[in-house]
């Protein structure tokens, strides 16, 4: 595992298109999200450490805001042939497991990661209404404890999303998000060999 940062895409750019399967049998695009408050666009994966350890907080946090109109999205764009944990079939396991309330998809060509510059998992992105970046960076600043290669531990210090939810509050509420703003930190995002 490499750990490594979010690249941190410009504030203001426009949201890249997407159109990718999700794990319960439809295509979603970009479009399908028009007219929400807000959009967050996650690049996460099944057996990523800093995944795990943001994914409890991470289902509740999307289940209330989405209440909010606010749209969620994850995005798996891991090489699941040198990955299988990542599979699809996998992934429609982690999303009912984790009680995500979002659409995961899968990003095979990993066209659509290249696109967002996607560099870790998690990589967490917010768009407002007009689906310009307004936020990107970390869910918080949690993280999960290494007790040994392959071992972690998230009790000492569980994620809370503060980060996210700050920027969401001030979204919805039509105020100005800081610029300054942390990077994501996580597994690099495995690559198919080019």
């Amino acid at each position: 595992m490499a750990l490594t940062e979010s690249t941190m895409m410009a504030l203001g750019s426009p949201a890249p298109s997407f159109s990718l399967p999700s794990t319960d049998g439809e295509q979603v695009t970009l479009a399908n999200f028009e007219g929400k408050a807000g959009l967050v666009v996650m690049f996460i994966c099944n057996h990523c450490p800093y995944v795990i350890h943001i994914a409890p907080a991470l289902a509740k946090l999307a289940a209330e805001y989405q209440q909010k109109n606010i749209g969620f999205v994850a995005i798996s764009s891991n090489d699941a042939s040198t990955y299988p944990a990542d599979s699809f079939e996998l992934m429609k396991e982690e999303k009912a497991k984790q009680g995500y309330t979002f659409a995961y998809l899968y990003d095979e060509s990993q066209a659509v990661a290249k696109a967002y510059n996607a560099a870790c998992t998690p990589d967490i992105y917010l768009f407002d209404k007009e689906q310009k970046l307004v936020y990107r960076g970390q869910f918080d600043d949690t993280r999960p404890h290494r007790i040994s290669s392959g071992n972690y531990d998230s009790s000492a210090a569980p994620a809370t999303g503060a980060d996210l939810k700050a920027a969401l509050d001030l979204l919805l509420a039509g105020q100005a998000i800081p610029t300054k703003q942390y990077p994501s930190i996580g597994c690099n995002i495995k690559w198919k060999d080019s």
